[in-house]
């Protein structure tokens, strides 16, 4: 069996992790605030398949405080199983596009709730974090 060699990148120090984990309980305070179901991720425990805010750290030195939004079981797998069918981009499943916009909108929705409570945002790498949310600071 071949073994493979992956260089990860740095995690942060201690300080930096524990100011982003604090970070984050402040952003699950003010999304819980304005009515939205929150879930606390993490990266080493794994997806999970509740719908709402998820907030997690990213530990490492480049890392950050993320919010993506999950979409329930039945939208998120419905999409998801047609898509690995194979669709026709030019053309795809309304639920497929359905999954997408919902994404896109939760998004904006994420941004313009944290802005308005006092935070730094901006839209996540789109490569690496899809319609993620990075918090960067609290600003007040």
């Amino acid at each position: 069996m071949a073994k493979y060699d992956f260089d990860l990148p740095p995690k942060a120090s201690p300080e930096v992790i524990a100011e982003r984990e604090g970070l984050a309980d402040e952003v699950c305070r003010e999304l819980e605030r304005a009515g939205l179901p929150v879930h606390r991720g993490s990266l080493e425990a794994g997806q999970h398949s509740r719908p709402g805010a998820d907030v997690h750290v990213d530990v490492f030195e480049d890392g950050g405080v993320y919010v993506d939004w999950n979409s329930a079981d039945e939208l998120r797998d419905t999409a998801l199983q047609l898509f690995e069918k194979g669709i026709d981009f030019t053309n795809p499943p309304r639920v497929v596009v359905h999954h997408k916009n919902v994404h896109d909108h939760m998004q904006s929705a994420l941004l313009g709730i944290l802005v308005s409570a006092g935070f730094q945002v901006e839209e996540a790498d789109r490569f690496t974090h899809g319609t993620a949310v990075l918090v960067k600071e609290r600003l007040d």
